[in-house]
């Protein structure tokens, strides 16, 4: 690896904000590829968190001074492609900062107020080419050097040695895929690591991960349909509206299409706590357009628009597939193996099933930010040259304690694949349950954190 010197600190600025807590704003500025220094900068924004507190006695320089040298913990959202939200807003930051810890929830590249990416900003790099090699700098790879160099910043002047200036990594989903990338290549600035359905598949394409998905998100709609049976026509009345006329006929009010293959995309909800439930909000909005109105209206229309991020997160869209090659190229997996499932068919004589969490080539045709990217999506696809993400010797010989939120019936991340992950890391310890699904740390945060807590302060025998 590239070696990672300490980003550049722009600004900090802290605020008091409500529930006692003290927020700073930061920007670093960082090399866009750490191997080419003359590639140019980026620049990152995180928001960190500490408990405010203030002593009857009054201002404590010393105590302050402590305070600023608590150890870090930095939390790596999932995605690929999605900002992180201030800490003050998460279930979970009380907790992390009772536990002594000060809190940074950093915007991973091209993400939130960090060098963000879109249509308009990645065009200002060149032409389609150039477009395409620009956005392979925005995998774990480079996300875990931009950690490392933030890292040495923030650390710069701890006391006590190196070991003091190591920080814990905190992953959900792909955040998870992150920190295990941080622990192939840069253990030595890692205390622990937390995962929560992040422990990522040791694959070098995404083929066995979708053949895999396809199934799971099989078993969600059969799901589905078996609590909303009266679902199946509703859906393929709708499905039926949709195709009469086109792809196009359908607007959505940001200027794309719904088409009847982007509805099928409801299915990405159905991994979270209520995501059954909100499909069928949505079927029954829909159904109901049409029994009335004989048409969808706009904030039907709007609400389905709104369950999808692939316009606002275009990192998400471009590069889901790739965060699975190593030295090979996705080929547009899920279309490939798509055939392979009829029940996904929009003809199948059964219930029409929904797809999951797949990206498809027919997404850069009819949401309207993906089309002006659709050249650059397609070179991407084809790319072979993907650096490797993942170094197994290391994880084998690994030191760094990690603990792991593995979830049976997760939808997006394989339960065989993450156990399969976790048996090739030295000491990590699982804490495995049927109970939650994969956004609990979100919507289950005290169920999680307590099952993964106590892998690290307890013991077994």
């Amino acid at each position: 690896m590239a070696l990672v010197n300490a980003a550049k600190i722009v600004s900090q600025k802290t605020y008091q904000v409500p529930g006692k807590l003290k927020i700073t704003e930061h920007f670093f500025e960082v090399s866009r590829d750490y191997s080419n220094p003359s590639s140019g900068l980026l620049q990152l924004f995180a928001r960190s968190c500490q408990k405010n507190e203030k002593p009857a006695s009054g201002p404590d320089s010393e105590a302050d001074k402590k305070s600023a040298q608590l150890p870090w913990l930095v939390y790596l959202q999932g995605g690929p492609g999605f900002e992180c939200g201030s800490p003050q807003n998460s279930a979970w930051t009380n907790a992390v900062l009772d536990k002594g810890y000060q809190v940074l929830c950093l915007d991973q590249r091209g993400t939130g107020l960090s060098s963000p990416l879109c249509a308009s900003s990645l065009g200002l790099r060149g032409d389609e080419s150039v477009q395409a090699k620009y956005m392979k700098s925005f995998r774990a790879d480079s996300i875990v050097k931009d950690c490392e160099a933030v890292r040495k910043a923030l650390t710069k002047d701890f006391e006590g040695g190196e070991e003091k200036k190591k920080w814990t990594v905190m992953g959900q989903s792909f955040g998870g895929f992150c920190a295990v990338t941080y622990l192939s290549f840069f253990s030595e600035g890692l205390r622990e690591v937390f995962l929560f359905g992040g422990l990522p598949p040791m694959v070098d394409n995404p083929d066995d991960v979708y053949e895999r998905l396809y199934k799971r998100v099989t078993a969600r709609n059969e799901a589905y349909y078996r609590k909303y049976p009266e679902d199946v026509e509703r859906v393929k009345a709708i499905v039926k509206l949709l195709q009469r006329f086109g792809d196009s006929t359908v607007r959505t009010p940001s200027g794309g299409s719904l088409s009847a293959r982007r509805f099928q995309q409801l299915g990405l909800l159905f991994g979270g706590h209520g995501g059954i439930d909100k499909v069928h909000e949505i079927v029954l909005r829909a159904s109901t357009d049409l029994n009335q109105v004989g048409h969808l209206t706009r904030g039907t229309v709007s609400a389905i628009e709104q369950t999808d991020s692939f316009d606002d997160n275009i990192i998400y869209s471009m590069l889901h597939e790739p965060i699975y090659c190593q030295g090979q190229p996705s080929n547009w997996s899920a279309e490939r193996l798509l055939p392979a499932f009829p029940q996904f068919a929009l003809t199948t004589s059964g219930p029409i099933h929904f797809t999951g969490e797949m990206i498809y080539p027919f997404m850069f045709d009819t949401y309207a930010e993906l089309t002006k990217l659709s050249h650059v999506a397609h070179k991407l696809a084809a790319d072979s040259d993907w650096p490797a993400l993942y170094d197994l010797d290391q994880l084998a010989k690994n030191e760094v304690p990690v603990y792991a939120a593995v979830y049976l019936n997760d939808m997006y991340v394989d339960y065989d694949l993450s156990v399969d992950t976790a048996s090739k890391i030295k000491g990590c310890q699982t804490f495995v349950t049927n109970a939650l699904y994969h956004n609990a740390v979100r919507a289950k945060v005290d169920d999680v954190l307590k099952g993964v807590w106590a892998l690290r302060d307890d013991v077994i025998d």
